[in-house]
């Protein structure tokens, strides 16, 4: 017998067939691949040090930071974080420019409180 996924939706179960549920996760990962492809190595870093800044030190993150960590020139740093920005909605700037946003973690309040294993607490976004 070939096995199903059992899905419980607005209180009803619903059974889906193994071919159709694995094309749906194949679907799934292939439109989260194509979002991504606009994002090159330096958009993948600039990200991943916006939400570890934020997490680390509970503060907006002024450009000019990506740009001396990485060594990449304010300006296409800022283009990046246009970017980032414009796709998906990965971060949010403050009016001057500094990332205070970055999926999934905010220095703006939220009812989403984080406490981090190593001590740090910040917002969820």
């Amino acid at each position: 017998m070939d096995p199903e996924l059992h899905i419980v939706e607005n209180g009803s179960l619903t059974s889906l067939p193994t071919a159709e549920w694995k094309q749906l996760v194949l679907d799934a990962v292939e439109r989260g691949r194509k979002r991504l492809a606009f994002m090159s190595a330096d958009h993948h870093k600039i990200r991943r040090a916006a939400v570890t800044e934020l997490v680390r030190t509970g503060k907006p993150i002024a450009p000019g930071s990506f740009a001396s960590q990485f060594e990449i020139p304010l300006p296409r740093v800022v283009e990046i974080l246009d970017e980032l920005e414009r796709h998906l909605f990965f971060l949010v700037r403050t009016s001057e420019g500094a990332v205070s946003w970055a999926f999934p973690v905010t220095t703006d309040k939220t009812p989403h409180k984080l406490t981090f294993s190593t001590g740090e607490r910040l917002y969820g976004a």
